[in-house]
C-alpha cells in the first residue's frame, strides 16, 4: 500500500482486532484508535451483563469510528471494529469512502478458547454465538482482505500486510 488508507480491523470478538490492530499499525506506521473506546458507557454496560447491542445501539458507535476514520483520511490510520454486517460498513464507508477492511477470520473453537483465556474484557464468550449469526463476510465488492487468525499475532499481522499489498490501488 503505497498511499496511507485507513484500515478498519474487523471480525467477532476474540479474533484478535485489540492485538493485530496496533501490530498493523506500526507496520502501516500510522496510529491506532481501538474500537471499543468509542462505546457509549451504555453499550458496554449491556454487553457486559451478556446482553447482545441492537442494530440501534450500534448506531453512535459507528458514527464516532465513522467521524476518526474520516479525519485520517489521506493521512492513515488503523482502527478495530467488529463491523459484522454490511451496513455496519457501509455506514463506516459513508464517512470515509477510502476505508479498507481487513477481515479477521478463523475458526470458532480456536476463537472461543482464545476469548476463554482473555483478562479484563468485558465481551464474554456467551455472545460469540450471536456474533457468529451476525457475521457477514466481506463481499467482492467492499475493499478489503480475510485474514486467517491462526497461528502468532506476527504471523497474522504479516498475513494482512502481504493481503493488503496485493490490493489493487484506489483511483486517485
Amino acid at each position: 500500500m503505497s498511499t496511507p488508507h485507513v484500515v478498519v480491523v474487523m471480525g467477532v470478538a476474540g479474533t484478535g482486532k485489540t492485538t493485530i490492530g496496533p501490530l498493523l499499525a506500526a507496520r502501516l506506521g500510522v496510529p491506532y484508535a481501538e474500537g471499543d473506546d468509542f462505546h457509549p458507557p451504555a453499550n458496554i454496560e449491556k454487553m457486559s451483563a451478556g446482553v447482545p447491542l441492537t442494530d440501534e445501539d450500534r448506531l453512535p458507535w459507528l458514527d464516532s469510528i465513522g467521524e476518526w476514520a474520516h479525519a485520517r483520511a489521506g493521512l492513515g490510520g488503523v482502527v478495530s471494529c467488529s463491523a459484522l454486517k454490511r451496513s455496519y460498513r457501509d455506514r463506516l464507508r459513508a464517512a470515509a469512502p477510502d476505508l479498507v477492511f481487513v477481515h479477521l477470520a478463523g475458526d470458532r473453537a480456536l476463537i472461543e478458547d482464545r476469548m476463554s483465556h482473555r483478562q479484563g474484557h468485558f465481551m464474554p464468550t456467551a455472545l460469540l454465538d450471536s456474533q457468529f449469526a451476525t457475521l457477514q463476510p466481506l463481499a467482492p465488492d467492499e475493499a478489503g482482505v480475510a485474514v486467517d487468525v491462526s497461528g502468532s499475532p506476527e504471523d497474522i499481522t504479516e498475513r494482512a500486510m502481504t493481503a493488503l499489498a496485493a490490493l489493487p490501488e484506489p483511483p486517485a
